[in-house]
């Protein structure tokens, strides 16, 4: 795979002076080349690594994603990057994070290329026709934490950028934002964008006495942005697996389905559309 000529360069200083009235000025870690930034992170997260704490590469060599899912991470080609986060808030409400996470990367991609992707529950994005869509950006949260509290917790994120076409196996599912616009964006101005919108969500569900209204306002911009929360016919990859079509997310943010033999909640489960020869 050739990719497009383009100078991507990431100017660290620039970078951060972008930042400064966020959590994470004055703690990015940028790295060549490295396994995995979630597994970085972990360890640095143990190591007693500050809050804001952001670590992303240029390439991985064994870039994780979901479940046994590894992540493509060509060099030069998307933005890595996993988050460290120190939130004050219980182990049980660690999903809206993650839901978050899938907005503000939302709001980063519409600020610097005026696509408007889709949100698959809980952590894909989408790009391409609705009954065309493919995987551009994935979102991987692990925790690390006790009963009544989170020690840490790390939201990686890979992003596909520059990659203008993707291997046999992946064809079908993968995207990235240059096949869909046919032209290269720069990776500084959208992880920028990112970072100064997932410091504001993340402020506003940590700010004591608003999760409530932070919750309430994560769930109204799903509905809107999301084509997978209400009315899609999907086969959750969970137990035994089902069909159903999906009937919104219940108060904690858990995706709902409608299947013949009554409403199911998906708690960790891949969804996926509907296939017509099942």
């Amino acid at each position: 795979m050739t990719l497009p000529a383009v100078d991507d360069r990431i100017d660290l200083a620039a970078l951060d002076s972008s930042l400064v009235q966020t959590r994470f000025h004055g703690k990015l870690h940028f790295f060549p080349t490295i396994h995995s930034t979630n597994t970085h992170a972990m360890a640095q997260a143990d190591a007693g690594a500050p809050d804001g704490s952001v670590y992303f590469a240029d390439e991985q060599t064994a870039g994780r994603g979901r479940g046994t899912h590894e992540w493509s991470s060509p060099p030069g080609s998307g933005l890595y990057l996993s988050i460290l986060l120190r939130p004050a808030i219980a182990p049980a409400d660690v999903l809206w994070l993650s839901l978050a996470a899938g907005l503000a990367v939302h709001q980063a991609v519409r600020q610097v290329t005026s696509l408007e992707c889709d949100l698959r529950w809980p952590n894909d994005l989408l790009l391409g026709s609705k009954l065309g869509s493919k995987k551009f950006c994935g979102i991987l949260t692990e925790l690390n934490a006790e009963v009544t509290r989170v020690r840490s917790l790390v939201i990686g994120i890979g992003i596909n950028v520059h990659q203008p076409e993707f291997p046999p196996d992946l064809r079908n599912i993968a995207t990235s934002l240059h096949i869909e616009t046919g032209r290269s964006w720069p990776r500084q101005d959208l992880l920028a964008a990112l970072l100064q919108s997932l410091d504001r969500e993340v402020n506003a569900l940590t700010t004591p006495g608003n999760l409530s209204n932070a919750t309430a306002s994560i769930l109204a911009r799903l509905e809107r942005a999301s084509s997978w929360i209400r009315g899609k016919r999907v086969y959750v990859e969970e137990l035994e697996g089902y069909e159903g079509v999906t009937e919104g997310l219940d108060p904690r943010g858990f995706l709902q389905i409608r299947t013949a033999s009554g409403l199911r909640t998906v708690y960790s489960g891949g969804v996926r559309e509907q296939k017509t020869n099942r």
